[in-house]
């Protein structure tokens, strides 16, 4: 059997206008979302000279917006941290650009290097660190924009610690 006969019967999609969806302007699904950050993140003249590094605060900068959603870069030194928060009404994507971070949850530790993505949904709580000894940079994108982030107490994050 040729393992083109499938493309022979199916045709290129391609040539089938009618059947494509319109590409949109701006996201609206988490899919979507999530391909827009990867296109940011793979787009470095974008960014990257932006980035700044403060030793005193976690330093952001927000890079673009669109119909109810923000995107924002951030720079992470050795050290600095979120604080256990959630985002209020947002759902998010967070995209590590540059070094290494730790997202902390009540269900553990994770590691994130460059490339990795997390895609959480409103009230999803948890802390995002750099245990490294080099900066890191990342990109999150939030819809709708973010308006809150309410910080959770220590105690949670005590607990997190512990199950890893």
């Amino acid at each position: 059997m040729n393992s083109d006969s499938d493309l022979q019967i199916a045709g290129d999609i391609l040539e089938v206008q009618h059947l494509l969806q319109p590409a949109r302007e701006h996201p609206e699904t988490v899919a979507e979302f999530v391909g827009l950050a990867r296109a940011v993140a793979a787009d470095r003249s974008q960014w990257e000279h932006l980035v700044e590094y403060d030793a005193t605060s976690r330093w952001y900068h927000r890079l673009r917006t669109g119909p109810g959603y923000e995107v924002w870069l951030l720079s992470w030194v050795p050290g600095q941290g979120s604080g256990l928060h959630d985002h209020g009404r947002s759902s998010g994507v967070l995209t590590v650009l540059e070094g290494e971070l730790t997202e902390r949850t009540e269900r553990g530790a994770r590691a994130l290097s460059a490339g990795a993505q997390r895609v959480f949904a409103p009230g999803y709580v948890h802390e995002v660190v750099n245990d490294s000894l080099e900066p890191a940079i990342s990109l999150h994108v939030y819809y709708p924009g973010l308006t809150a982030m309410p910080m959770h107490t220590a105690a949670c994050s005590v607990a997190a610690e512990a199950a890893v």
